[in-house]
């Protein structure tokens, strides 16, 4: 690979351990999906926090979201909270693959997290994920007292396709002006289908974890048709927005090597220029996911900058 030299070393054998994505078809989808669930099942026990955890069932636009719903055992007082919404590439996935991180988050940080399983396109295409998470922020302002959160300290949170979900939804939550966020922490979001038309890709990016065949496909299923088209909404693509002001203070961190490198700068430049407070971190040597497939020192310093970030903006 031609960005081979770049990686970080610590990060080598970590990639070389990751099974590689497979040629995309339905069946292909439906073996990854399996296989996400069998590695969920084989996972060592979550570590033993004071963390109340809870399955929720919220009312959505197509019956119920289930949601997992992390408190710390000995809160008291209303506690700010992280709406969390997995990645995946909008084709699989489900809250139970970031149960560790979530327990973690909820006893360091003394918030609550509620991680959204949200509807998988293709069956599901866009708007279907993000009105599922809409509908759990809703119900989260809603009922903040029987919660016992602050509504007031109410941020969305995600990585990858995770991100971009995040991203549309504080467009959205701005355009509908029914819930106000705290924050936006968007970890390598995947927030622009026209990086899989780009007349001129960045020759260094997007060869690990995920690579381009992977990225077109996943956006396909989520448009219902091919990516790059002049129409696509903002609401599945948060990229496409051309206002960006009003929205929440913003988090954003990115492998060097990471597909969504230049879409990601590009999207923290322009919310620069709109007045909203960008906290930006670049890793050298990473690519995608590079913080939660294997241990380094790299992504250990990403955990940190990522936590930091939120202590701040749950708690002032």
């Amino acid at each position: 690979m031609p960005s081979s030299h770049l990686i970080d070393p610590e990060l080598l054998p970590v990639l070389n351990a990751y099974p590689p994505m497979p040629e995309w078809s339905a069946e292909a989808l439906a073996m990854v999906r399996a296989g996400r669930a069998e590695q969920l099942a084989a996972l060592p026990p979550p570590p033993p926090l004071p963390v109340i955890v809870e399955t929720l069932n919220i009312p959505g636009p197509a019956g119920h979201v289930r949601v997992l719903a992390y408190r710390p055992a000995e809160a008291t007082g209303s506690l700010p909270a992280v709406l969390h919404i997995h990645g995946g590439g909008y084709i699989f996935g489900f809250p139970e693959m970031m149960d560790a991180p979530n327990r973690i988050l909820a006893h360091e940080l003394g918030c609550a997290v509620y991680s959204v399983d949200y509807r998988l396109a293709p069956e599901t295409p866009a708007p279907g994920a993000l009105e599922d998470c809409y509908a759990v922020l809703r119900w989260l302002s809603r009922n903040a007292g029987a919660q016992n959160i602050n509504p007031a300290r109410i941020g969305v949170k995600g990585e990858s396709a995770g991100g971009g979900l995040a991203a549309a939804l504080a467009l959205l939550a701005r355009d509908r002006g029914e819930v106000q966020l705290a924050f936006q922490h968007l970890m390598y979001p995947m927030i622009d289908d026209r990086t899989c038309t780009a007349s001129q890709p960045h020759p260094l990016t997007g060869q690990y974890i995920w690579r381009h065949q992977d990225n077109l496909f996943g956006w396909t299923c989520l448009l219902g048709h091919a990516p790059g088209k002049p129409d696509v909404s903002p609401y599945a693509a948060a990229a496409r927005a051309e206002n960006l002001e009003g929205l929440p203070p913003s988090y954003i961190g990115a492998g060097a090597l990471d597909l969504f490198l230049e879409e990601n700068l590009d999207y923290a430049r322009r919310l620069t220029r709109a007045g909203v407070p960008v906290e930006l971190h670049v890793y050298p040597g990473a690519f995608h996911a590079f913080d939660v497939i294997g241990p380094s020192r790299l992504a250990a310093t990403a955990l940190r900058d990522s936590t930091e970030a939120l202590r701040r903006a749950l708690h002032g």
